[in-house]
């Protein structure tokens, strides 16, 4: 086959791709902010995100988390939606990681971000996404929207980021401890930490305001 054809069969097949219309699925169930349920069974967590947690059997909620799962049911819920996906595709608990766009071409995970109904949950794979992400965590920290408005008490000397893991620690963390010097970052408050895109470790719980409302 020569270039001429090669090049015309090129075409053809982005254009057929262009044409091809997107997948939606719709919507039956949202769990909380950052998770819901498909019509196929399926279900998506937010990829790059993390709202606040919901808790259950009678125990209080982290702040902002009912404000962001309602929130996050105002724009999907009974809706099509389609995704995208990218490195990892699925967490530990078998859940599909999605980014989630509404009809309009809108990104819900960029969305609660904006909000504040939202921080950065970045890994070791590095997201397609990461700096508008961050960037949009940014806007909502200066404008304190959400989550930011509620300050983050400091209550420690320094704090132990990961910047391979994007996790920040407590300095007694046993997890903190194991940072290697050449991935070593200090932070002096939780603010800064999530100002570079880190995210909390779950295990000694170093960002106050999430506790409880």
């Amino acid at each position: 086959m020569n270039s001429k054809k090669l090049f015309k069969l090129v075409i053809i097949v982005f254009i057929c791709m262009a044409l091809k219309p997107a997948i939606l699925y719709k919507v039956i169930f949202v769990y909380d902010g950052d998770t819901v349920l498909l019509a196929n069974g399926e279900k998506i967590r937010y990829l790059g995100i993390n709202t606040p947690e919901i808790n259950h059997e009678n125990r209080k909620n982290e702040f902002m988390s009912i404000a962001a799962r309602n929130f996050n049911r105002k724009l999907v819920n009974s809706k099509k939606v389609k995704l995208e996906f990218d490195q990892e595709l699925k967490d530990r608990y078998g859940r599909i990681l999605a980014y989630v766009y509404l009809k309009n071409g809108q990104m819900v995970n960029l969305l609660l971000l904006r909000k504040g109904m939202a921080y950065v949950l970045f890994s070791r794979f590095k997201l397609k996404y990461m700096k508008s992400f961050l960037d949009n965590q940014q806007k909502a920290m200066q404008e304190k929207s959400g989550i930011w408005r509620r300050p983050l008490a400091v209550t420690e000397k320094y704090y132990l980021g990961n910047r391979r893991s994007f996790r920040f620690h407590r300095p007694d963390c046993p997890l903190g401890r194991k940072i290697s010097h050449k991935n070593r970052i200090i932070f002096k408050s939780p603010y800064d930490a999530f100002w570079k895109g880190l995210s909390p470790c779950k295990r000694c719980n170093p960002c106050e305001w999430q506790r409880l409302n």
